[in-house]
């Protein structure tokens, strides 16, 4: 036996050492016990509506009667009101219950949306064929936002958390998973961080989805197109970020969310991506403090907080396969058990019965009871939300 650990050992109070020794032994046995996996797919709590019920509602309404989404949107309030700083929890807090694209106040002509065109442009980061509707959605009026937070999807209408209220479910998951990496980095590493940086970066980081993925008539959520090579909803959530002058640690923690500065080819995505933010937002990157003064990097030496938002920013891994696999099987059991002929599966019709479905019990709820249960269970689970 090693020397030193036995000193080490008998240093220390032996009823101690005992004492946790056998609280860890414990924890072992009862982590390798059979797990009951029927017990923890949670009841489904969705008020059952008929088929045209569902083609009679909006999705906004959807997401407001949806007690799964209601839990998730006050996680998020609860975590973000954590915030210790107090002028940034009221202005995260503000903007979660108004994502208005208060940006837009700076493209009220056509005249200046065709300038930061050319820009945009020129610097390679859209197309010089693109519309203005391609890198700035529509918007009627820039003081409110057309979407609330806790209705909107969670990405495109074929990605991940893509029904009504998506998008807090995403958000809460990955404020969980960002707050347990700031745990276990604080409680093995040692070292101090900002917590709150973790908790504004992980609530914001999808603040404009809102805006991007507006409700359609038909049901579906708008088509999203690329800036800078990422979904435009990033590179406006962060030129949002900065037009409201967010400290610039929360911005560049932010948008390392689509990927971390860990390489030289990685951290060139993200300062591409404040770059094209801060010339939608008419700042100037460099001076506002994103990037190191060259310029080619993020301010050095890089913050960990970074990392950790973009660590957080990973349900996506698991739910767009999901989003694949249970459009599928909802197509299937719409087909099957209420009607719905293969034309009417591209129509608001199939499109609000999926919304409904989802919205009620998530699309990843779903997939568990598919995974957990079968398809016999996902059937009745359907046939209980849906009449």
């Amino acid at each position: 036996m090693n020397n030193l650990f036995d000193k080490a050992i008998l240093d220390c109070n032996r009823r101690e050492f005992f004492r946790l020794s056998v609280g860890a032994a414990a924890a072992l046995t009862l982590a390798a016990l059979p797990i009951d996996v029927s017990a923890q797919v949670p009841e489904i709590k969705a008020v059952k509506r008929s088929l045209d019920d569902c083609l009679a509602m909006e999705p906004v309404k959807m997401a407001a009667q949806s007690a799964v989404i209601i839990s998730a949107w006050d996680f998020i309030l609860k975590t973000v009101n954590q915030i210790q700083d107090i002028t940034l929890r009221h202005a995260v807090v503000e903007l979660l219950q108004n994502p208005a694209p208060r940006l837009m106040e700076l493209y009220l002509s056509d005249a200046k949306k065709e300038t930061v065109k050319q820009r945009l442009v020129a610097a390679g980061y859209i197309k010089a064929t693109s519309g203005y509707e391609e890198f700035l959605p529509p918007c009627t009026n820039y003081t409110r936002s057309s979407v609330p937070f806790w209705a909107a999807p969670g990405s495109g209408y074929g990605s991940h958390h893509a029904y009504p209220g998506g998008l807090p479910i995403h958000v809460a998951v990955n404020l969980k998973a960002s707050l347990g990496f700031f745990g276990a980095y604080k409680d093995i590493y040692g070292f101090p961080m900002n917590r709150d940086i973790v908790i504004a970066a992980q609530a914001l980081h999808d603040i404009h989805k809102p805006w991007v993925f507006q409700w359609q008539d038909n049901g579906v959520a708008r088509t999203e197109y690329s800036i800078a090579g990422t979904g435009s909803h990033h590179i406006l959530s962060l030129a949002e970020l900065i037009h409201r002058k967010m400290p610039a640690e929360l911005i560049v923690a932010t948008a390392c969310a689509h990927n971390h500065p860990g390489s030289s080819d990685d951290e060139r995505d993200v300062v591409n991506w404040l770059r094209a933010a801060a010339i939608l937002a008419q700042e100037d990157v460099v001076s506002l403090g994103l990037l190191a003064d060259s310029g080619k990097t993020l301010p050095l030496p890089r913050n960990p907080e970074g990392f950790i938002t973009h660590l957080g920013d990973h349900d996506w891994v698991f739910a767009a396969p999901c989003t694949k696999w249970m459009i599928a099987n909802l197509e299937k059991i719409a087909q099957r058990e209420y009607g719905i002929s293969d034309t009417e599966l591209q129509t608001k019709k199939f499109y609000a019965f999926r919304n409904y479905v989802f919205s009620q019990a998530t699309l990843e709820q779903l997939y568990f009871i598919l995974a957990k249960r079968g398809e016999t269970s996902l059937v009745e689970t359907v046939k209980s939300i849906v009449a």
